[in-house]
């Protein structure tokens, strides 16, 4: 294990959470940013009863002067961070030529915009130390057309992009950056798109008019499988691994 003290965004979502969980209980000490501060707060509640060390900052990943103050917190209260995760994420659907500008400035404002923010941030502090890991939660709608995630998609391939290009700036500095790239989770990001009782279905088995192939897997990703794939990315057990984005979709994407 390399990592000691990490900092995860989008903490106190279904992905982010699952994230916390995994590093704390392989004793590194967590640094969780997301801007909803009451289930924050909760998450922070609940691991540090159970004697883990966790910490919550509470800022939005869009706004560079609340991120630079929250890492600065951060490495001040639980000490350099060595391990970062871009997990902070919004969805907005709707078709292409349909979505508001507010729908496509959001988007980008949190899942592109913040992944720069965030990583800038770290990696200016990484950079002095020659060490370091960063992992980004993308989506394989990156590279995978969706019907109405044009905003999605997009943002998400950008942030993929740029992740791969901050890797290869940084490799000379010891420092890895990955990604990984989600097909359809059990989190509430996925389950509010749904209408009815069976609508995982449709991700499942796939929906023709649509263009959507289905899960060769047979089910949901949870949000532990992706936690899973993050995790192995952030650790020695991957230290020859950069600049590289796994898929983790039961094969939804059909190996892109």
């Amino acid at each position: 294990m390399r990592y000691t003290t990490a900092l995860v965004t989008g903490a106190a979502g279904g992905i982010g959470a699952a994230v916390v969980r995994q590093l704390v209980a392989e004793g590194a000490a967590v640094a969780a940013v997301d801007a909803d501060r009451e289930n924050l707060q909760s998450l922070v509640k609940e691991l540090t009863a159970e004697g883990h060390r966790v910490h919550g900052y509470p800022a939005s990943v869009a706004a560079s002067t609340e991120v630079d103050t929250a890492v600065e917190r951060a490495e001040r209260e639980l000490g350099p961070i060595d391990s970062l995760v871009n997990a902070a994420g919004v969805l907005r659907t709707g078709q292409a030529a349909q979505l508001s500008d507010d729908d496509w400035n959001l988007t980008f404002a949190v899942n592109v915009t913040g992944v720069f923010n965030v990583s800038r941030a770290v990696a200016r502090r990484m950079i002095p130390r020659g060490r370091g890991a960063v992992v980004t939660v993308a989506s394989n709608a990156a590279v995978t057309p969706r019907w109405n995630m044009a905003a999605y998609a997009a943002s998400k391939a950008a942030a993929t992009s740029f992740t791969k290009n901050l890797g290869l700036e940084l490799a000379r500095h010891g420092i890895r950056c990955n990604v990984v790239a989600p097909g359809s989770t059990d989190t509430p990001m996925l389950t509010s798109l749904w209408n009815g009782d069976d609508a995982s279905r449709v991700s499942i088995e796939g929906d023709g008019p649509t263009f959507r192939a289905g899960i060769p897997l047979g089910r949901l990703a949870s949000p532990e499988d992706i936690a899973n794939a993050v995790v192995f990315l952030l650790s020695d057990r991957a230290a020859h691994i950069t600049l590289n984005a796994l898929t983790v979709d039961g094969g939804a994407g059909l190996g892109h």
